[in-house]
């Protein structure tokens, strides 16, 4: 895949954040990693989702220097960049502060595996990952050490909101808005009394059969 299709892709990628209701005004971001390459590319700065276009996305290496763009990128680029460097399995990286995966976050309460969703998606709980300032590589930091070794491509970073990880950029988005989605429906479902949890092996068998047998091949 070349920079520039790849620019088209994030860009794109940018409107199911808008589409699924996860972002408000100028907040969030989508980045891509280019394959074979030191080089991702991310959302610019401050830039409205109607004004966003392939042009407009930027190429950073992954210490999170731009490469090629007209504007400055996130101010998560650093975030990205860490995880770039230290997951090279990941293709994509997005982060959100869509509406309930965040107040769970605003809780600092990890959302518990209680729906056969949260099982194929995400292998059991989204976790917290520690709080950590915008405009460095903390965040990013916090990130990796909460998601090595878990089978959730999402964390709730405290105080913060969602990033998620992916083989590529599609699958990030879908974690992001599958996060939110089971979210939603755990919180509703706990104001009407005692969640119930499903058994871990049972977890095991749904993330098996989601991950390796589910959809076309």
């Amino acid at each position: 895949m070349t920079v520039n299709r790849l620019r088209e892709e994030v860009c794109a990628l940018h409107n199911e954040l808008v589409r699924n209701g996860l972002v408000a005004w100028t907040a969030g971001n989508v980045s891509g990693r280019v394959p074979g390459e030191d080089l991702f590319v991310i959302k610019p700065s401050g830039i409205s989702y109607d004004d966003l276009n392939p042009d407009a996305i930027v190429v950073c290496d992954l210490d999170g220097k731009v490469v090629e763009g007209d504007f400055d990128p996130s101010s998560d680029t650093a975030a990205h960049a860490y995880v770039y460097r230290e997951m090279p399995e990941i293709g994509g990286v997005v982060h959100t502060h869509s509406t309930y995966a965040t107040a769970w976050a605003a809780r600092a309460e990890a959302i518990p595996c209680v729906l056969t969703a949260m099982a194929d998606e995400f292998g059991g709980e989204i976790p917290v990952g520690p709080f950590a300032l915008i405009g460095n590589d903390d965040i990013g930091r916090g990130i990796v050490a909460t998601l090595s070794g878990h089978r959730s491509p999402a964390v709730l970073m405290q105080n913060h909101g969602v990033f998620t990880i992916g083989k590529d950029a599609k699958a990030a988005v879908k974690a992001a808005v599958m996060c939110e989605d089971v979210a939603r429906t755990v919180h509703l479902a706990r104001q009407a009394g005692d969640l119930t949890p499903i058994a871990a092996e049972d977890i095991d068998r749904l993330y098996d059969r989601y991950q390796n047998v589910y959809g076309q091949r």
